[in-house]
């Protein structure tokens, strides 16, 4: 079981930027690229609805949202994402 999934889109700078902060943490995490998907838009309209975020990476932590690419990052500087992986597993 992954502790982070990842909902990206192939060619997103920003979602390479999280995938790889998470793999320099040694972070378990699953990367659905809604870009490989025939419904990636019905996907990204429902994760939209969920969570209020349209843009991808859109990052879930231990099933809880955590937001884009400058949340995590922000979570990262404080120190909160390393905890928030740990706890979640």
């Amino acid at each position: 079981s992954n502790a982070v999934t990842v909902w990206s889109k192939s060619w997103c700078p920003f979602c390479t930027q999280v995938k790889q902060l998470l793999e320099k943490e040694g972070a378990s995490y699953l990367a659905i690229e809604l870009d490989k998907f025939h419904e990636a838009e019905e996907i990204q309209a429902s994760l939209a609805a969920t969570t209020g975020q349209r843009t991808v990476p859109n990052v879930f932590v231990g099933g809880k949202h955590v937001g884009g690419c400058d949340d995590t990052m922000a979570l990262h500087r404080s120190g909160e994402l390393r905890k928030m992986i740990e706890a979640a597993g």
